[in-house]
């Protein structure tokens, strides 16, 4: 790792709490993303209730499961769920700017869950919720990777891109942290 890329990485994590201490606890005591709305985009916000986060983008052959991830979020949100959408290019398949995945996800996809701004969800430049799923065996290989935290903000299952949100597999882990509320 580039010395400059290590100190990046560094300046992300949280000043208060040792390195060691990343692996461990709750994603939402820790981790706050950029809304693409702008502001802060805070996982604490969700506690309490199932949080299916998902790397996205705009030019992948799986950018279709935004229409199912929107039913998940119609579907569930009434019972604690919420879909958080994480833009990203580090597979090369997003557009360049947050405006231009606000637009082409509200036009195509009629999205109105959460999403963050675009961050980087592998790599030395990962977001530090990304580098926290990946200390516990947990990490993208692709876009439209779903990290499904339960109630308490641990990873509860994770399931790769072929897995589509109609997938009765995803929707059952689903139910399960559903009824854990």
């Amino acid at each position: 790792m580039h010395r400059r890329s290590f100190l990046a990485f560094i300046a992300l994590l949280p000043a208060a709490r040792p390195l060691a201490a990343l692996a461990t606890g709750a994603a939402p005591d820790r981790f706050t993303f950029r809304s693409i709305d702008g502001g802060p985009l805070d996982l604490r916000t969700f506690r309490g209730g199932p949080v299916l986060v998902v790397n996205t983008a705009s030019r992948c052959g799986f950018t279709s499961q935004f229409e199912g991830l929107q039913a998940l979020w119609e579907q569930y949100r009434a019972r604690g769920l919420t879909v958080v959408g994480v833009p990203s290019a580090s597979f090369r398949q997003e557009l360049s700017s947050a405006a231009e995945v606000k637009d082409f996800c509200e036009v195509n996809f009629s999205v109105d869950f959460p999403m963050t701004d675009l961050v980087a969800v592998t790599g030395p430049e990962a977001h530090p919720f990304y580098v926290w799923a990946a200390a516990q065996g947990v990490a993208p290989a692709w876009n439209f990777h779903k990290i499904l935290l339960d109630s308490q903000g641990l990873i509860a299952a994770d399931f790769p891109a072929p897995v589509t949100p109609e997938d009765p597999q995803l929707r059952a882990a689903i139910e399960a942290t559903l009824l854990g509320t």
